[in-house]
């Protein structure tokens, strides 16, 4: 795009690691504008630009969330290109939704918002924040807001070390800012400053209103810019604050897969600094992703090539090995997960141990003690404390007690080509090696299953199951030889 439409589009939002509650902290009603109808035709993709996920999630949840911590009376989305598609991802009950079609510029955007705004909004402050740069923090904002209550028109500015492109922000002698200059209308001596304006603002309702009708579309792109608003409250003799992020990653912006790559990387950065700092052990920071939210006990250690996705929480000392993915789980203490392992929506007890390679699916509950193994899966199951099940095996819909043994091989056959059945396993079971459960079927406490055994049949407590088969050896029998082809002379 060119420096005109990217200077215009400067984007923010709040990200945070865990659920907060928003905090009332305004003299006046505040509400929220978040822009989010650009076509983002550098991301080369049919879904929606503000749909694409940052962290887990569409970036413009990001933005949304952001913007409740603010506590606002309205939120109000603009939306265009895919707007049913971002409406149906996002929507929720607070926020109001407009439509800009066709898009016109960011200043015609906000004027699709106004009507939706709560009453005449006379005596509020309106902040605009853009659907797609993930990492400004909340005291960013309100330190916006802050100004916008006491009659200011407050903008975000950033120091860049190479602000090319940028519009950068005039200050006079007293250094108060009086204009923006986009790039390419900058002296030589202006290109010089390093300050450049986001595009995030806060105002005073009123204020605002009168100098967004007034902006008109007389400029290369033919649009209506909001920056031309800053010129109008220069004219008018309004103050005009500035306030700047506390790192430069606040203000990153996507446009395309190379910077939505980079702004991932920066906020896994981030959470992986917020843990290392609570006391978590990370082998190699730059090799954690952290795709929702992770809760984490004392003395947690994890090693490279882990992601975290959902909402997670780990106990005390528990260890994860390499190239582990972990979704929503709950996982007790001093557990230890094996390298290469993969489980999903999983409960699991204390001083249990998993892996390597094990594949522990959804609606499973694991007691304490529990040791799953090489190879082993495991489908919509409870089992008990102290059970093993250590060499390839499938456990699918069933319940399993205390203390037994599975060995290698051992399949529960859950389903019959329609339907599936349950498999109930009492405690202090031993089965044996290459064992099959055709389910539904009840293997009574005690009991034990030989290896090889083909179980279809309820076996009573403490009782031996096996399939009797005669065993023949032939001591005259002689291994075929391979025959080998003559060459050809």
């Amino acid at each position: 795009m060119g420096t005109s439409r990217r200077h215009e589009k400067a984007r923010c939002l709040i990200i945070r690691l865990s659920p907060a509650v928003p905090t009332p902290f305004l003299a006046v009603p505040l509400q929220i504008i978040i822009l989010a109808a650009g076509l983002g035709k550098r991301m080369r993709s049919d879904l929606p630009k503000v749909l694409h996920p940052v962290g887990g999630k569409p970036m413009l949840v990001h933005v949304i969330d952001a913007a409740r911590l603010l506590a606002p009376s309205r939120i109000v989305v603009v939306v265009g290109h895919g707007a049913e598609r971002v409406r149906e991802q996002c929507a929720a009950d607070d926020i109001q939704w407009a439509i800009q079609d066709p898009p016109r510029g960011t200043g015609h955007a906000v004027e699709q918002a106004w009507p939706l705004l709560a009453g005449d909004g006379s005596d509020a402050s309106v902040l605009i924040l853009y659907g797609d740069v993930p990492l400004v923090e909340p005291a960013s904002l309100r330190t916006l807001v802050e100004a916008a209550e006491a009659g200011s028109l407050a903008i975000q500015t950033q120091g860049l070390d190479d602000p090319t492109g940028y519009g950068r922000v005039v200050r006079d002698v007293n250094d108060r800012v009086v204009r923006i200059v986009e790039h390419k209308d900058a002296t030589p001596e202006q290109r010089r400053i390093r300050e450049i304006y986001t595009g995030i603002m806060a105002a005073p309702s009123a204020r605002l209103a009168a100098w967004v009708k007034k902006l008109d579309s007389s400029n290369e792109q033919n649009e209506f810019y909001l920056t031309d608003v800053i010129a109008m409250a220069s004219a008018d003799g309004v103050t005009i604050a500035s306030a700047q992020p506390a790192h430069p990653r606040e203000t990153m912006g996507i446009n395309s897969k190379l910077q939505l790559a980079q702004v991932e990387r920066q906020l896994m950065q981030k959470r992986a600094d917020a843990l290392m700092e609570a006391g978590v052990t990370l082998v190699d920071p730059s090799r954690t992703d952290i795709r929702g939210e992770l809760h984490c006990g004392r003395d947690v250690a994890i090693d490279i090539n882990t992601v975290f996705a959902g909402s997670v929480r780990l106990g005390d000392r528990v260890n994860i090995g390499a190239n582990c993915v972990i979704i929503d789980c709950t996982i007790g203490p001093e557990t230890t997960i094996h390298p290469f392992t993969h489980l999903e929506g999983v409960t699991i007890g204390a001083g249990c141990a998993l892996g390597p390679y094990s594949h522990v699916h959804p609606d499973t509950t694991l007691g304490d003690g529990v040791d799953i193994g090489n190879f082993v899966e495991v489908k919509r199951s409870t089992i008990g404390n102290g059970s093993k099940a250590k060499h390839l095996s499938y456990i699918g819909d069933s319940t399993i007690g205390r203390d037994v043994n599975v060995g290698a091989g051992m399949i529960t056959c859950n389903y019959d080509g329609a339907n599936k059945h349950r498999t109930v396993i009492g405690d202090n079971v031993h089965i044996g090696s290459d064992v099959q459960l055709v389910a539904p079927v009840r293997i009574g406490a005690g009991a034990t299953v030989g290896a090889g055994t083909t179980v279809w049949k309820d076996v009573a407590d403490g009782a031996l199951v096996v399939n009797e088969k005669k065993q023949v050896a032939r001591t005259d029998w002689q291994r075929p030889v391979k025959v080998r082809k003559k060459s050809p002379d």
